[in-house]
């Protein structure tokens, strides 16, 4: 079975500009991200997507391999597609380009959970989370049934704990997807549905047109960064610096 990782990587963000090729000691951040996502044990190649020469440039730097794309998609789902469309793949991988600690077991857990789960399209990971984390509306929450499939991801608070059990959990939702290549490219084609606009969530587009996700919960304990501002930036320095 080849599994492929693709990065998608834009230079504009509206809190951190040029974040791929933010230092990192030493590093830009989409070459940490590469790195890590070449650890995992299950991917047979590991692509970089994006529509600027300043990180197609970065990326052959390090002797990566990068693909340019259009400059229209309105995600990073829509920039894999693009790219798988042109691979032979049996399962890809989407990985955050702005995730420079990410752990390469969470990657192959996704991809098992998917290789398992014969009759879904999707798989993605959840970690269990403090209760200090419950009313944070940046990290996103999901509950699953009992064969570990998504029933709904959502940034408020879920379940509720108005009878709080000694099962109670609440799991946040790692941004991690494995995807049958059908089911990628029939998914980066679907338009915007309602709860994904209200909660901001492009994962319940998929639930909310029928298409099953398989979740894993990790067995990784570290904390998981992604860098969405100059303060996470600082952070995620101080941790690579701190393991040199």
């Amino acid at each position: 079975m080849r599994v492929i990782g693709v990065i998608p990587a834009r230079y504009e963000s509206s809190r951190l500009a040029g974040k791929p090729l933010a230092d990192i000691h030493g590093k830009p951040m989409i070459q940490h991200v590469y790195e890590a996502a070449q650890g995992s044990q299950l991917l047979s190649e590991v692509i970089v997507a994006t529509d600027d020469e300043r990180i197609a440039q970065a990326v052959k730097a390090f002797q990566g391999q990068v693909v340019m794309t259009r400059v229209d998609h309105a995600c990073g789902t829509e920039r894999v597609a693009e790219v798988v469309e042109r691979l032979d793949a049996d399962l890809v991988v989407n990985i955050q380009g702005d995730e420079p600690l990410l752990p390469p077991i969470l990657i192959d857990e996704c991809v098992q959970a998917l290789q398992k789960a014969t009759d879904v399209g999707i798989a993605t990971v959840m970690k269990r989370i403090p209760d200090e984390q419950f009313e944070d509306p940046a990290v996103v929450k999901v509950v699953t049934d009992r064969r570990g499939r998504a029933l709904y991801f959502s940034r408020s608070l879920l379940p509720y704990p108005r009878t709080r059990t000694k099962e109670f959990a609440v799991f946040e939702h790692v941004g991690l997807y494995a995807y049958r290549r059908d089911a990628l490219l029939s998914f980066s084609k679907l338009p915007p549905t309602t709860l994904e606009q209200i909660e901001g969530l492009e994962q319940l587009r998929a639930l909310e047109n029928g298409i099953g996700i398989q979740v894993v919960e990790t067995s990784f304990q570290g904390d998981l960064i992604s860098v969405d501002t100059p303060d996470d930036l600082q952070r995620v320095r101080a941790i690579v610096a701190s393991r040199s």
